[in-house]
């Protein structure tokens, strides 16, 4: 649920990086090319199935499942640090590196401003 206008933007902003992260992970894994004797649909699952876990709810900006989406996110950031550090900077995982931290930071500002009103 969304209790305000600035979290109907928050939310927007999450949608969209969420799906830029899942883009460049299914880029990634064909660009510069595909890893030998590899099976793709393997590879596919491992890197997709934990994000794609959230789709629904960051869709429909359910707080609970932003929250858990940001400790899976950790795992993807730490990932493509390491990435890069290893290629030396290369492009691919730079990108992963910063649309993992603005998903994580802007899912957070989301959690701040989503908050529900106190009754009292």
């Amino acid at each position: 649920m969304l209790h305000n206008d600035k979290a109907k933007t928050t939310a927007r902003l999450t949608i969209a990086l969420y799906i830029a992260v899942l883009a460049g992970l299914l880029l990634t894994t064909f660009y510069p090319a595909p890893v030998e004797g590899v099976s793709i649909p393997l590879m596919l699952t491992v890197k997709l199935l934990p994000l794609l876990a959230f789709a629904v709810p960051v869709f429909r900006g359910h707080n609970r499942g932003y929250i858990w989406m940001a400790f899976v996110l950790i795992f993807y950031f730490t990932q493509a640090v390491v990435s890069a550090w290893l290629s030396e900077g290369a492009a691919g995982p730079v990108v992963m590196t910063i649309l993992t931290f603005l998903l994580f930071t802007v899912a957070m500002v989301h959690l701040k401003v989503n908050r529900p009103v106190a009754a009292g």
